[in-house]
Formats: C-alpha cells, structure tokens, sequence
C-alpha cells in the first residue's frame, strides 16, 4: 500500500507544479502517471484479499481519478468560451469505478470541478445521482446505497500547515423504484454529511476543510424479502372503496382474494375469512405453491377455469398511480381484477421503515373504474376503463372499438407514449459531421481441427476454431504518420490483441486529453468568420442575440468555422474508437468476446440474438477511451472479394508496400486464397510448401479451388518470398486487413462527402441512413418528424401492418407456344411468363410516408371526404378502415392473387397466417394508395 501512497503525493506535487508553471510537458506527464498509478491500483486490487485493503486501494483510486480531474481542468479550451457553464454537468463529473466487491453493484465517483461551497456541490451531485439511480432501477426494483465525502483538510500545528484526506461517510440506505429520489439523497447523504462536517470541524480538533474532492457513492444489491399475509390498504387506496381486502393470517391472501369475487360477501364481512369457503375445497390449488408468484397465475387461471389481470401500486409525490403487472391472455366470463399492494411505500422519513423489508399481499378489485379514474383526469364524470392499458372512455360502444385492437395488440401494460412536448424526433448528432480521429480494422485467422462428432445433438460438430494468428491497422484520419499496422502469430494471439488496444487506449487517451489551441486565423478565415451568416455546425442562421465563437480542431489546431457557443460546446470529439471485422456478428466476435470479459472494463452488448452481436463495446478501466467492435458487412454487405474489385486506388495497401512494382502489387489487390480445412494442427505452420491443390478443398462448402486461383497462391508465395506457412498466413491476412481498410475508408470518405456524416460514427448502415435522413430533413420545409401520442392511433396503424404474403402453388399451367413442338395451332396462342420485383422494400421507402399532423377525422369530415379524387402524392394522406365486399362475379379476375390478404386460423391449423383469401373483409385498415388501385 505504501507504493500507492507514494504515487499519489507524487502525482499530487507534479499537479502543485503544473498549476503554478502551466506548460503542457507537465501536463502530458501529470496525465501519464496517473494513467500509470490507475494501472498499479486495478492491479493491486485485483490481488487483494482483505475488505480492509480493497477500501484503502478503491479510496486511492478515486484519488488518482480526481488529480486527472484536476489536471484536465488546467487545459486550455479553444474559442475563449467561458468555462463556468449553466449545468450541474459542468461543476461535478461522475465517473464509474470498477467494484472491488462482489456485492456491489455499481461504484460512482462524483468529482468536484469548481465547488468551495459543501452545500453547493452536494446539491449539484443530487442530479447526477438521480440519474444513475433512475437508470439502474429499471432493471432492479431496490438498492442499498450509502455516500463517503472526500475532502483535503488542513490543521496548524507548532506553527506548520498540515494537510490530510479525511473521508465522512453515511449509513447504508434502501432506494426502492417508487421512492422520490430527491428527498432520499437530500435525507440521507445530502443533510448527514453537512451536519457530521460541521460537527467535525466545531470539535477541538482544529481541522478545517480546504478542498472538496469528491463524493462516492457505492451502490449494493439488495434483495427484499416477501410474503403473503395481511396487509392494510394505503390510506389514499382504502377511501376510494374500490377494493375488498381479506384479513388473512396464513400465506394465501391470492386465494383468499379469488375467494372475495367468487363468493361475494357484504361489505360489512367482507374482509373477514369466515364469510367465504376453505379455498382448499372450491379451489383447484393442486401444483400451486404460496406465496403465489405471478408465474404460476396462468397455471392456476386454466386449473379454475378463470381469467385473472394483476396491477400493482406505484408512489410518486405521496400519490398512487395504478400499473398493470401480469394481463389474462383469454379474459373469460368468469375475470377477476387483483391488486398487489406491499407493505411500506417509504413515503415516510421514518429510517426504521427505509429498512424493513417489504411484503406483498394480494387484493380483489371490485371497482376498476373508481380506482384508477384519479390518476387519469379530475374530471367527475362515470369513466369506462380498458382494463388491458387502462385507456378510459365515456360509453360502451368507444370501449368496445378500442378493445377489438387492444386484445389483439396488447399482452403487456400500457405502452408508454411521449407527451406532446416530446413528441419530436429531429437530428441532434452534429459532432457525426466530424470523422473520427482513430478507427481500427482487424482479422483473426484460425486452425480448424477437428472434433468428434457428438451424434446426440441435432448440430453437427466437426471442427475446433482455434485462433492462431491476429493482426490489425490504425488509421489515423487527421494524420497518416499515426497509421500503422501490427499483427501476432501465436496460442495467446487474442489476449495480445486485447493488451494491444489497452496500450493504444492509453497513448490515445493523451492525445485526447492535451487540446491544441487554435491556430492563428488567415486574413481570408477571419473576414469568413465576420461575415459568416450560419453556423457551420448546425447550419442555422446567426440571430442578434447569439454569441458567435470561432470553432477549431482540438486535434489539429485547425479552424473550423464560426458556429453558435452552444454547438461549439456540445461539438466535441468522440473517445470512442471503432474496430472493424469483416462479419465480425457471426464469426470474430466469438472468438473476441471471452477475451473481453476476462479483463477488467465493463463491456456493453447490442445483440441480435443470444449468439449474434451487431456491436460489443468494451471500456477500458481508469481510461475514457472505448472500443466499439463492429461489421464491416452490415455496412457493406458483399464478399471482401466482390467489394475490393470495385475499387480503383489501394492508398493503405500502397503505404504497407511501397517498394512493390505494379506487376507484383496487383496480386495483392484481391483476396488471396487460403487452405483452411488443411490449417488443423500448429505444425502446419512450418510447413516449407504451399499445400497441393487438393489441400485447399473447403469442407464447409464442399468445394475445390480452381487452377487459376492455385496458380495464383503459387505466384504469391514465390514473389513474396514465403519460406513457410506461416509467412503465407500472415500475409494473407495482412492483404486482408488493409484491403478492408482502403475499402471502408472508400465508403467514409464518399459518404462522407455525399451526406456530411462519417458512418464510423454509427453501428450499420441503416442505423447511418436513418440519422442522414434526419440530417437532409433539417434543409428542407419538414425539419423533423412526429411521434404517435394516441394509443389508438398506435393500435389502429399496427392494425394495417401484415407482413409479405409468401405461399407454395401447387397450380398447372400448360402454355400453346408456337415454338415448343406441342404447339396446337387450332388453339389461341398463350405464354408463361414468370416475374419478379426487385428490391420491394427499397421502393416502399421511396414512396411518400406520413410524417406528422396525425389526426382522427370526425364523422362531418369523413361523409364529406371524396376519396377518389385524393393523389397519392397529395400533401395529405389517409389510412382507412373500410368493409370490402368482393362479388363472386369478380373472384375469376382475382384468382391469381386475391386482394387484400389478412391474418386468419386456416382449417385443421391452431395458429394465425396470412391469408389472400375472395372472403369479404371486415373493418380491413390500409392507405388510400391501396384503396384507389382496387
């Protein structure tokens, strides 16, 4: 431990030094060793044994991340803007630690950047701490959290300063997801720590505080405990009268609540056990076990011949809103309506309450309407409530309309739809319109050896990829002198690669960190800045009252242009660094991802499925640089082959080869050819010859090279000199590399170039032109897009979305064409022609789509609307619900393809598909293109 300490006072005094003299060789080297010093504490931590220990090297690593803060906050920011912003965000950072305990959740330091005042920094880390811990009870429903507050202070002594770090901490308290977050932390951490500082420093202790360094805050898992016995309504729940509450003493209140709807009892008795049956003898329980969990529901609806929906209770500001938890998938004549209530709400500031544990308890709802109208407007009037989504109505019959769709659509609670001040979706990414600074491309090359074949399972085993050999290329946009390439044959290839970009996270990180100034402005530069009329950043126009600042390149020092002080604030370079495999989903990543795991840095998943990732992006601990793995293929989805002879110029594979006449050169400028099935044992890699032709069948693909694709293997290997197989692997994998980089570096700059956006930026392509359509929108009269606020609405568009209709014709068509020899010329002459569309949903796309002023017509407006007389490329469009009567004298016309398909069960069939049927359509829902081409 005395190392760390050492290191600390070491970083400590480089820090008092920098702040006096200011010159950016003591910051690079203040930033180096505390990237050093985090390094040595992960380290140690990982070792240690003991509780004490881990919290004295967790406390020592909040210290080290604090002097980075520290350091960072001396850097000189370009445009001379104001450094003292307006938000909480600016004056305190959080930053996550990795848990040094299995308990533990999550571990945030809050560190101070401006604060003198306590009071003010505890009440700007309260919006940081909100936002984590709203964020982390989405995916648990409590937590144990306590607070430890940081800070240098300072005693005279025999006429000496003296200066320690003292620590103050808080008790652990619960957070559950219905407690005001405010309240706890300005209870809890906020009030307790400014009471037990002013009681540390009104002591005889003559300490003073002289710095605010930070505050962690520790987050822990906790797991209440439940049960099933009685519990009394809350106070606001039990006036409204709408439930009956059985006064159990064992476990089985869900049975006892059942009981309450089946045998009604009066309302004088109606929490009494004694005025219903034993639930043993009319209760078919066989299989259920109490306490009853919201899993076995379904069991015991089909067991009772009963349809069941269960909500539950949810607190916000000493109100409570009801929330659907578990909704019948068949609501039978027999239904019941539960409400799952728990014992303490932590509405009171009581501490004893904050730790009991919470209990649940089951009741019948006997007035859905009464208890949920409240929560839903404060108007008087009788409201007829959807008891799926708790949509509310007036009469009968709207209710009726909206449950055809809801039935239908919903098996879950209400979908939650934005408000009408959030209802708009519009382009906000302007730092895409930059390039990203580093960018990797990288290729894994593997043994296949062989397996046995385990004839159990359906999947059938034959080889083990063993990865032998990985190589990778930076590529450096701003300056090619920081591009190169490096690559590693060996058993331990994939942690060499993960070590590698730790290394390269931490040269980066500096340059990150040492921000360029600007460089002095040209003649012709500052008269474009003083004249300039838009922003260059988010393209809109100057207004008299905004502050116009020259944007530069913190990279480069370069001037970018005159831009608004917001967007030059919000326009900074991204840490995060992509790395890029070609079918990096379905092959690489396997291989990728264990070695991830294994090192410390959480690592964040965009999954496909449970095998298949579109992206993996792994953080590196005491570091803010990321590395996003991607696929090359789900930008460009063709073979490395098919999409390096589109190419023209190869700059990266010249820069690797610049010595290569243009003979031996343009072997490389297409794939190579590569014997995988032969690559089945490390000893193969010292073989002296290329393998025969025969040893570069793929067994995958049941398939031989050809003689051309040999002959080409043969040139390579004698060209470059290859004196065994593994020379030729990793120069076919080097080819690979740099091949897949000149191509994606292709596609960035013409993309680049073409939309203003660098598709580095996003995790696929759809995912880039999604975010340049809402960039081009921004130029035109739409500007930015209208989300759905009507849950009917939802429900009545997702009503029109079927799918594509695809069938088996088991249909014969014998054709009299006069050039076949069964022509018959006594017959009319007939063809078969058979067609095909190409790209469908690519021309769905292009045609006109809704974007915004959503609205239902009334009845006025619909007996008025002439729907013939609409185009299809009118600046209004309808989607309909219309019967379609379809004559019998027409069904010959339609019999090739019937129009209008809909979901329905086929004869002898227990599941809904899509069906072209002559049937008559009922309340069918498409646009008015479809209608008018009928």
């Amino acid at each position: 431990m005395s190392f760390v300490v050492d290191l600390i006072k070491h970083i400590a005094a480089l820090l008092g030094i920098f702040r006096e003299k200011g010159n950016d060789e003591l910051l690079r080297k203040g930033l180096r060793e505390c990237t050093k010093a985090t390094r040595h504490i992960n380290y140690a931590l990982k070792n240690a044994s003991t509780v004490a220990e881990k919290q004295k090297l967790q406390a020592a690593l909040i210290n080290v991340k604090t002097l980075r803060q520290q350091f960072q906050l001396k850097q000189k920011k370009g445009a001379g803007l104001n450094k003292k912003k307006a938000t909480a965000c600016s004056r305190v950072e959080w930053e996550d630690l990795h848990s040094a305990f299995d308990s533990r959740v999550r571990t945030g330091v809050i560190i101070n950047l401006h604060h003198t005042d306590p009071k003010l920094f505890l009440n700007d880390c309260k919006a940081l701490f909100k936002r984590r811990i709203q964020n982390m009870l989405k995916k648990v429903d409590a937590l144990k959290v306590n607070g430890v507050f940081s800070g240098e202070f300072t005693i005279n002594k025999a006429d000496q300063v003296k200066t320690e770090l003292k620590y103050l901490n808080t008790k652990n308290g619960i957070i559950y997801k219905d407690y005001n977050l405010d309240d706890w932390f300005v209870n809890h951490i906020q009030n307790s720590l400014l009471v037990e500082l002013e009681e540390f420093q009104e002591k005889d202790s003559g300490w003073a505080l002289s710095e605010i360094k930070n505050l962690t805050v520790n987050i822990n898992k906790y797991n209440p405990l439940r049960a099933g016995t009685y519990i009394d309504l809350p106070t606001q729940i039990k006036r409204k009268e709408a439930c009956v509450n059985v006064q159990n003493s064992d476990d089985m209140c869900f049975a006892w609540a059942v009981l309450s709807y089946l045998y009604p009892a009066p309302s004088k008795i109606a929490d009494r056990t004694s005025s219903y049956p034993d639930p043993q003898k009319v209760l078919n329980l066989k299989g259920i076990q109490f306490p009853m969990t919201l899993k076995q529901i379904p069991r015991f609806e089909k067991q009772n011949n009963l349809s069941i929906n269960v909500y539950r209770l949810e607190q916000l500001n000493k109100s409570f809103s009801v929330i659907p938890t578990h909704l019948t998938k068949n609501k039978l004549e027999r239904h019941i309506n539960l409400l799952m209530i728990q014992d303490n709400y932590f509405s009171s500031d009581n501490e004893e309450q904050i730790f009991t544990p919470v209990k649940f308890h089951y009741v019948w709802i006997k007035n859905l309407s009464r208890l949920v109208s409240s929560q839903i407007n404060k108007d008087c009037r009788k409201k007829i409530i959807c008891d799926r989504c708790l949509h509310y109505f007036y009469d009968e019959d709207k209710l009726n309309l909206h449950l055809k769709d809801c039935i239908n659509h919903n098996s879950g609670p209400l979908p939650k739809l934005p408000q009408n001040d959030k209802k708009w979706i519009e382009f906000k990414d302007f730092s895409f319109k930059t390039k990203v600074p580093f960018t990797i491309y990288a290729d894994s090359e593997c043994l296949l050896i062989p397996t046995e074949d385990n004839k159990i399972k359906n999947t059938q085993k034959y080889q083990s990829h063993i990865p032998f050999s990985v190589g990778y290329y930076v590529k450096c946009d701003y300056d090619d002198s920081l591009s190169f390439y490096k690559s590693y044959t060996g058993p331990d290839c994939i942690e060499w690669f993960v070590k590698e970009l730790f290394d390269f996270a931490e040269n980066v990180e500096t340059v990150f960190l040492c921000d360029l100034p600007m460089d002095p402005l040209t003649q012709q530069q500052t008269r474009a800045f003083l004249n300039s009329k838009l922003c260059h950043i988010c393209e809109s126009p100057f207004n008299t009252d905004d502050k116009k600042v020259r944007d530069h390149c913190h990279l480069t020092g370069r001037y970018r242009g005159a831009a608004h002080e917001k967007c030059n604030l919000n326009f900074q370079d991204k840490h995060i660094v992509p790395v890029l495999f070609h079918n990096f989903s379905s092959y690489d990543g396997h291989l990728l991802i264990k070695a991830l795991a294994e090192v410390e840095g959480s690592i964040d998943v965009l999954p496909v499925n449970k095998e298949k990732y579109i992206s993996v992006t792994k953080h590196v601990p005491g570091n803010f640089v990321q590395f996003r793995f991607l696929d090359s293929f789900r930008f460009m989805a063709s073979s490395l082959d098919t999409l390096a002879s589109n190419l023209s110029e190869y700059p990266i594979l010249k820069s690797e080869f610049p010595h290569l006449n243009e003979e031996h050169f343009n072997l490389l400028t297409r794939k190579g050819i590569f014997p995988y099935d032969f690559m089945d044992d490390w000893n193969k890699l010292n073989e002296t010859q290329l393998p025969p032709k025969p040893a570069f069948y793929n067994k995958l693909n049941d398939s031989y090279i050809n003689d051309k694709d040999y002959a080409h293997a043969k040139t390579v290997w004698n060209i470059f000199n290859c004196q065994n197989m593994r020379d030729y692997s990793e120069l076919y994998m080097k080819v690979d590399i740099l091949l897949l980089a000149d191509i994606f570096e292709q596609f960035r700059t013409t993309s680049h170039k073409t939309y203003c956006l660098d598709p580095a930026h996003t995790y696929t392509l759809p995912g880039y032109a999604w975010q340049c359509m809402l960039f081009q929108m921004r130029k035109s009269d739409i500007k930015k897009l209208e989300l759905l606020t009507d849950l009917d609405m939802v429900l009545f568009i997702e009503k029109g979305i079927r799918g594509g209709l695809s069938q088996c014709s088991k249909r014969y068509a014998e054709a009299n064409n006069k050039y076949i020899p069964s022509y018959d010329s006594s017959k009319d002459e007939t063809y078969l022609m058979y067609f095909d569309i190409n790209n469908q949903y690519g021309w769905a796309m292009s045609q006109y789509l809704p974007y915004g002023g959503f609205k239902w017509l009334n009845e006025n407006e619909i007996s008025n609307l002439n729907i013939q007389n609409i185009s299809n490329e009118s600046n209004k469009g309808y989607i309909l619900e219309v019967d379609l009567y379809i004559p019998s004298e027409v069904h010959d016309f339609f019999s090739d393809l019937p129009p209008c398909p809909e979901h329905d069960i086929p004869k002898g069939s227990k599941n809904s598909k899509l069906l072209a049927t002559l049937y008559d359509k009922k309340e069918y829902v498409f646009t008015i293109k479809i209608y008018n081409k009928l």
